[in-house]
């Protein structure tokens, strides 16, 4: 498959589940269309950069060790994730990451994840808490962040403090989601 029938691929996806669970399969039956498929996901044109996010998530969803050869690229623009629809899929499969890396299964993603893939996700999960998202990508922030907070000892400091200033200005998902991350906070210390 070509990017010019992935481009076909993605203009057939939509917001429902058969859709994209069509495109997913496709893509799962040639793991080679992932690197086409970020690759359109990084351009930021709204729809066709959303809908493969969608896809993405999807087949991260079944098999999260097809995205471990394209992490390295994966990380390195996730930070420039403009829209908000390519955003919330990003968050969840950096979430889904951190799941696999911090399992006490050993698997493939604990082999292949750097430093700096951790570093690049931290960054990029603070910006998205602080920033202009909706809730899921603030919720899944969090849950990254307090996974991170395991390695990097400044960020559970940092996650309590920004997660309490904005506590009061929440809708109820977050106040939610905000109360159950310092319930874990308080578990781990000070």
């Amino acid at each position: 498959m070509d990017k010019i029938e992935i481009y076909d691929l993605l203009n057939y996806v939509d917001a429902s589940r058969r859709r994209r669970e069509a495109a997913c399969n496709k893509v799962l039956e040639n793991p080679g269309f992932l690197g086409p498929l970020l690759a359109i996901g990084y351009q930021d044109v709204h729809p066709i950069s959303s809908r493969a996010f969608w896809v993405l998530e999807c087949v991260t969803k079944e098999h999260l060790f097809l995205l471990l050869p394209y992490l390295d690229e994966f990380t390195e623009k996730l930070g420039e994730i403009r829209l908000n629809a390519s955003v919330r899929p990003a968050a969840k499969i950096c979430e889904s990451l951190l799941n696999a890396y911090f399992a006490t299964t050993i698997n493939s993603v604990q082999k292949v994840i750097t430093q700096q893939h951790l570093e690049k996700m931290t960054i990029c999960f603070f910006d998205w808490l602080i920033g202009d998202q909706k809730v899921a990508v603030k919720a899944y922030s969090m849950t990254g962040l307090l996974f991170l907070g395991r390695i990097f000892d400044w960020i559970h400091p940092e996650l309590k403090q920004i997660v309490t200033e904005n506590y009061a200005k929440g809708s109820a998902a977050y106040q939610a989601r905000a109360r159950m991350t310092l319930k874990e906070l308080r578990k781990v210390g000070p």
